[in-house]
C-alpha cells in the first residue's frame, strides 16, 4: 500500500507529537530516578520534572489547537471498527492524560509547604507561578491539598503508563502484523 501526503499527520503535528513524547519519557525517568539519587542530586531532579511537565502543558495547548483546526488523517479503511472505535479512544484518553498530569503535579507543587524556599523557576531561568488558590490556603488544608494532588498525579501516572504502551502497541500490531504503514503517518 503505497503512502499517500494526506495519510499522513503534519509537520507540526508530528513535531509535537514526538516532542511531547520525548519529554513525558524523560519526565517518567526523573520520576522513578528520584529516589536513588544523592540528598545533592534530588531538588534539581524535581526542579527539571516540574519544568518538563509545565512545559508539556503549554505544548499540549499547542497540539490541542492544532488538531482543532487540523483534521488528522483518516484511519486507513481496512481496520476493524473495533480497532477504530479503540484507537480513537485511546488518542482522546492519551490528550486528556497530557493535560491532567501536569495539572494535578503544578496543583500538587502549589500545596508543598516549602514552597517558599523553594521558588518555583523553569529550567533555573524563568519564573514561574504557583496557583494561589492552592498556595494562600491554610496549612492543614494545604497539607491535605499535597496530598491529594500526590496521589492524584501518581495515580495518573500509572494510567499514562498503560496507555503509552497500548498506543505503541497498537501502532506495532499495525505496522509489523497487520503490514499497514502506520508508523510513516507519524515518522518525519
Amino acid at each position: 500500500m503505497s503512502q499517500t501526503v494526506s495519510q499522513r499527520y503534519t509537520g507540526p503535528a508530528i513535531v509535537l507529537h514526538w516532542t511531547v513524547s520525548v519529554l513525558i519519557f524523560i519526565n517518567i525517568a526523573l520520576a522513578l530516578s528520584v529516589d536513588s539519587l544523592p540528598d545533592a542530586w534530588q531538588r534539581p531532579d524535581i526542579n527539571l520534572h516540574k519544568s518538563i511537565g509545565i512545559t508539556v502543558l503549554g505544548l499540549a495547548i499547542m497540539r490541542l489547537l492544532w488538531r482543532v483546526s487540523h483534521r488528522p488523517p483518516a484511519l486507513p479503511p481496512n481496520y476493524a471498527p473495533w480497532e477504530k472505535t479503540a484507537a480513537h479512544a485511546a488518542h482522546w484518553i492519551l490528550y486528556g492524560l497530557i493535560f491532567l498530569m501536569p495539572i494535578s503535579g503544578w496543583l500538587h507543587d502549589s500545596a508543598f509547604k516549602d514552597a517558599a524556599q523553594h521558588p518555583l523557576v523553569l529550567f533555573g531561568v524563568i519564573p514561574w507561578f504557583r496557583i494561589g488558590l492552592v498556595q494562600n490556603q491554610d496549612p492543614a488544608t494545604k497539607a491535605f491539598l499535597h496530598g491529594l494532588f500526590g496521589q492524584i498525579h501518581t495515580s495518573l501516572a500509572y494510567v499514562i503508563y498503560a496507555m503509552v504502551g497500548v498506543h505503541i502497541a497498537g501502532a506495532l500490531k499495525h505496522q509489523f502484523l497487520d503490514k499497514q504503514p502506520e508508523l510513516q503517518r507519524m515518522l518525519p
